[in-house]
């Protein structure tokens, strides 16, 4: 008996073309999808390889197939949204917002226009209901795949109606069962880069993108003696301490990036740790509400590659936390995520502001 339409992202990888064929195997009739996230030719050729990829494994699975553009909705969030940030000194997490205003939220409404009510992905987690009623993310049973921490942002309603059925695998049970499901992207690599800057150059992405050149500014110490010169801010991150292109007898790490004066603020390693962390511009999933005056403990991430802290967090504005860590934590960086964990669930999170 079928269980219903549910539409699954397919971005010609194997962990999405796995998890349509999971949900076909459990008698769900299965509609794949995949993003067109940018104008027709724009991206050099590159998007079309992945939407064929994504054909082929539809052909293959015997689904639907149909291909979404999505490069309106991509550009505003998640394209001007990078280049933004690096030009405010911050760092952006992309596939944050992608994932809560593209990858769910467009997705989600374009599954309904197919007649679905549900969207699955082949992301490395899970959604439990917990026993307050709230939809939160588990943890992949695979901690080095795990994908929580990028999707923080999800809301309640998009929860509750997604699906990530290979999140209770391994990734060589994953390319295993592909294997044996005969999908043709079984050994295809898993993609490291962020999708619209394959060649890994932030900066001139941004230069091109924005269509103007970025000033050249100082180098300082946290005393504002000048050190030396910048190519420009969008050039560094909070932590580097290679490309800097200085000399100063010792090695030397961005501490600081501050776009009111065009400096970057260079110091030693050991000035990179802190135990307060502050952020903004909060998602709360596992947990209603976080009250003003009572502290909570957690374990947070500033960072995707990060293991996890305990620490106690409270509410310090309407939309701010302040999160205290037992163990310091290296090179808090102002634009990505903090993320909360409760064992295996996220509690919540956001974006880090210092």
């Amino acid at each position: 008996m079928a269980k219903g339409k549910v539409v699954v992202g397919l971005s010609g990888g194997v962990d999405s073309s796995v998890a349509a064929w999971l949900l076909k195997q459990e008698g769900y009739e299965v509609i794949g999808a995949t993003m067109q996230t940018w104008e027709p030719g724009g991206d050099g050729g590159r998007e079309a390889s992945v939407i064929e990829d994504a054909a082929r494994v539809a052909r293959a699975l015997g689904i639907e197939h149909h291909v979404l553009d999505f490069h309106r909705e991509f550009r505003c969030h998640v394209m001007d949204y990078f280049a933004g940030e690096y030009l405010q000194g911050r760092t952006p997490n992309p596939c944050v917002v992608c994932n809560r205003y593209v990858k769910w939220e467009a997705m989600l409404k374009a599954a309904r226009d197919l007649g679905a009510d549900t969207i699955a992905t082949g992301h490395y987690a899970a959604v439990d209901r917990l026993e307050n009623g709230r939809y939160a993310l588990r943890r992949a049973a695979t901690a080095a795949k795990d994908q929580t921490y990028a999707l923080y942002g999800l809301t309640q309603e998009q929860l509750a109606h997604t699906l990530m059925p290979v999140g209770a695998y391994e990734k060589d049970q994953i390319r295993e069962m592909a294997r044996e499901a005969g999908i043709p992207v079984a050994q295809k690599p898993d993609s490291q880069e962020i999708c619209f800057i394959p060649d890994g150059d932030y900066a001139e992405f941004i230069r091109r993108y924005q269509k103007r050149e970025i000033p050249e500014g100082n180098f300082v110490d946290r005393q504002g003696n000048v050190l030396g010169r910048h190519r420009g801010i969008i050039h560094y991150t909070i932590g580097q301490r290679k490309g800097l292109n200085i000399s100063l007898g010792k090695p030397a790490f961005v501490l600081e990036i501050r776009p009111e004066t065009n400096e970057v603020v260079l110091g030693d390693n050991e000035e990179l740790f802190t135990r307060t962390v502050r952020a903004s511009n909060l998602n709360l999933m596992g947990i209603l509400q976080l009250p003003y005056k009572k502290e909570i403990v957690a374990t947070g991430k500033i960072r995707y590659n990060h293991k996890g802290e305990r620490c106690r967090v409270r509410r310090v504005g309407e939309d701010e936390l302040e999160c205290t860590f037992e163990q310091p934590v290296r090179a808090v960086t102002p634009g990505q995520a903090l993320v909360l964990y409760d064992e295996n669930h996220v509690l919540g999170g956001g974006t880090i502001v210092c």
